[in-house]
């Protein structure tokens, strides 16, 4: 007689908790619907990839509840068997071997989720890497994948993780704003106190022309400008302990466009 079969589904987990969905648009050009933890659930037990292949009861791991449940289908293959295959293939998922966007959970859940039932994962899980390194702004959100990379190979779980400014030649102004110590002290060289004698009320202006003469990226660093105001705006928000962090987010990138918006009116 057949034994009877078991079913097979798959545990689907936003890590960015709503942050990827409500700024994506404004780093990427596009909208990124969540960077997805998966897990496979059969025989009453959740097994993923995370620092090594992890197993917990079903509703017991520490990602919480997934934001929703895929049908994978039905497993005929025994526990015991499973195990022996989790034993064979766990040398190629090790906490060593972990890359979020070459080698991840999702990569794990779709290997097993074919042996088990000759099925695959859904294709907008395993694009998301594509999605995000395609995008000509996939820089902005490097150092937030770093972050949750090395969380996830700790076998830890990720916090809700914050967008960080690269590293961008920025204007005088924009950088005396954000407060950084180290470049403010940079127009207070005073090397050229013997060039600037003949025209003294013109120093201010020479530190403006040095400004210039780097090469200009407008459009970068209106970006990084946007993009630093609201990571300000979003730990101001946080801070306050009233919002969840999706809902922060969110506000934090209203607050800022509308701040720019009514900037514009003026100017115009």
């Amino acid at each position: 007689m057949a034994e009877e079969g078991h079913k097979v589904s798959l545990n689907v987990y936003d890590l960015s908790q709503g942050m990827a969905r409500n700024l994506s648009m404004a780093f990427l050009g596009k909208t990124i619907e969540g960077i997805w933890h998966t897990g496979i659930v059969v025989y009453g037990t959740e097994y993923y990839f995370s620092g090594g292949v992890q197993h917990a009861p079903v509703g017991t791991t520490p990602y919480g509840t997934p934001i929703r449940v895929v049908d994978i289908g039905v497993t005929h293959v025994p526990k015991d068997v499973f195990e022996m295959y989790l034993e064979e293939i766990s040398p190629r998922y090790t906490a060593e071997s972990y890359s979020l966007l070459k080698h991840n959970c999702n990569n794990f859940s779709n290997e097993v989720a074919q042996f088990l039932a000759g099925a695959t994962i859904p294709e907008y899980i395993l694009n998301l890497p594509n999605e995000v390194t395609s995008s000509p702004m996939a820089a902005l959100i490097l150092p937030m994948i770093e972050r949750l990379e090395t969380t996830m190979k700790a076998g830890a779980v990720p916090q809700a993780p914050q967008f960080q400014q690269p590293i961008l030649s920025t204007p005088a102004n924009n950088v005396a704003s954000s407060g950084v110590k180290k470049e403010e002290k940079k127009p207070e060289v005073t090397k050229p106190k013997v060039e600037e004698k003949p025209v003294k009320s013109g120093a201010p202006n020479t530190s403006a022309a040095s400004t210039r003469a780097k090469p200009a990226d407008p459009l970068g660093d209106a970006r990084s400008k946007v993009q630093e105001e609201i990571t300000n705006e979003f730990a101001a928000i946080m801070a306050s302990g009233t919002l969840r962090a999706s809902e922060a987010a969110a506000l934090a990138t209203k607050r800022v466009m509308q701040r720019y918006g009514s900037t514009n009116s003026v100017q115009s």
